[in-house]
């Protein structure tokens, strides 16, 4: 039985499929890539895991437990996580509230005790900030925990996006596209990132990624989908030389550059 693991998913829009037939496992701990052409189905595969839009088959198992029909609020209680292609966070808040919006779920006061403030609040929210706190040092932005999240550099979000990710504590953590927008400098620190998330933190990754060259550095496994469906799996190198991503990508008979 395997860790997480997609089966047959299906997904429609109208009467496209946008996603068709995927299945893919992956290993605890390890680095995965998920790649494919604009339009391949990636963004949708990610949404319908997480319950953000209907499927029209599948399952979505996670320690053998299916967790396809839940509402996605308990999917992420089930410990899978993501961010998004564009950090949706809350603009008008500081960067500490954004954080500790993502730990909710682990709060420890009930709504009873938040509505009539008992000493459980307050402890709950005392611990919730050092949580928050704790976090936010070890990816390097304490120094920022009162900034408003307007006022932050576009890489300076995405790193915000997935500390909030990782404040839920997720076993499986989706990242969409976690280093676009960033210059090469940005992107080779959110590789350095993503390799101590699933180190120290022990969290799978699934990393949506259209830096090629970057993918290829960071992932150890790599799925590839093509008009939905899947078409490849394997390593960077086997992928690189598959035919039927050359063909995908490119068109003829030309190497994928990584």
């Amino acid at each position: 039985m395997s860790f997480f693991e997609i089966r047959n998913l299906n997904v429609t829009f109208g009467g496209l499929r946008a996603v068709s037939g995927v299945s893919l496992s992956l290993i605890p701990g390890r680095i995965h890539g998920l790649i494919g052409p604009n339009g391949a189905g990636k963004t949708s595969l990610i949404n319908a895991v997480m319950g953000l839009v209907p499927l029209a088959g599948g399952q979505v198992l996670i320690e053998g437990r299916e967790i396809q029909q839940l509402p996605p609020h308990r999917i992420a209680a089930c410990g899978v996580g993501r961010t998004f292609q564009h950090a949706e966070l809350f603009a008008d808040q500081t960067v500490l509230d954004n954080v500790m919006t993502g730990g909710y779920a682990h709060r420890r006061s009930n709504l009873l005790q938040d509505l009539l403030g008992t000493p459980g609040k307050a402890a709950a929210e005392r611990q919730a900030t050092h949580d928050a706190e704790q976090m936010l040092q070890r990816f390097g932005l304490a120094h920022l925990r009162d900034r408003v999240a307007k006022d932050l550099a576009f890489g300076t979000l995405k790193k915000l996006d997935l500390v909030r990710a990782l404040i839920a504590r997720p076993r499986v953590l989706m990242l969409d596209e976690p280093v676009s927008g960033m210059n090469q400098t940005e992107a080779m620190e959110a590789v350095a990132v993503c390799r101590r998330i699933a180190k120290e933190l022990d969290v799978t990754l699934l990393i949506v990624e259209h830096n090629m060259q970057i993918i290829m550095e960071l992932a150890e496994t790599i799925f590839v989908l093509d008009h939905g469906e899947k078409i490849a799996t394997g390593t960077p190198a086997e992928v690189q030389a598959d035919p039927l991503v050359i063909e995908a990508y490119l068109g003829h008979g030309t190497p994928v550059d990584a």
